[in-house]
């Protein structure tokens, strides 16, 4: 494949995580605590790391709720903004990670589970930083809580579901493997 056709394989790839971002949440019905528990925009973004790369998911990572959040109002402002932040270091960890370590299951876990906790700890810095400038006080064990405890069930989710996603995908587009 050529760099031309591979390049507009993985725009394609990432608009499709867009829009998977945008939707998602929806298959909550809209409950604040289930979307909180379950970070279903994580997986899109989470994926488009393994399959597009560190530059892509960052980037799908950083518009997505910021998108989502101006056209209907969820995530709202300023949870938005400190969300895109995180969503951005999840995408860029995880496509960073997928390159360096191996492309088998053990590799694939390494490489979620790392892009988790660089997440999670982005998201709490962003929280800080972006609840700090709207003037709206919250302690940073509230901040700590939600992004490590509130979010266990999601991470359940995500271990369970991309890793083999993944695999999937691997299977179905060889040049995947083999990506550096």
């Amino acid at each position: 494949m050529n760099n031309k056709s591979h390049s507009t394989q993985k725009m394609v790839i990432s608009a499709l995580c867009i829009a998977l971002c945008y939707v998602l949440p929806f298959l909550t019905g809209g409950n604040q605590q289930l979307n909180t528990a379950l970070s279903p925009m994580h997986i899109p973004v989470f994926l488009c790391g393994y399959v597009c790369g560190p530059a892509w998911a960052a980037a799908v990572g950083f518009i997505s709720p910021l998108f989502r959040s101006l056209t209907i109002g969820a995530p709202p402002l300023p949870g938005a903004a400190a969300m895109a932040f995180e969503l951005a270091a999840y995408g860029l960890c995880a496509g960073l990670m997928y390159r360096l370590l191996p492309k088998k299951v053990p590799g694939l876990y390494a490489t979620l589970l790392i892009s988790m906790v660089v997440g999670r700890i982005v998201s709490v810095l962003a929280k800080i930083v972006v609840f700090s400038i709207a003037a709206r006080p919250v302690t940073v064990s509230v901040f700590i809580t939600e992004a490590f405890v509130n979010t266990l069930p999601g991470a359940a989710l995500h271990l369970a579901l991309i890793p083999p996603v993944v695999m999937a995908l691997q299977r179905a587009l060889p040049w995947l493997k083999k990506s550096k």
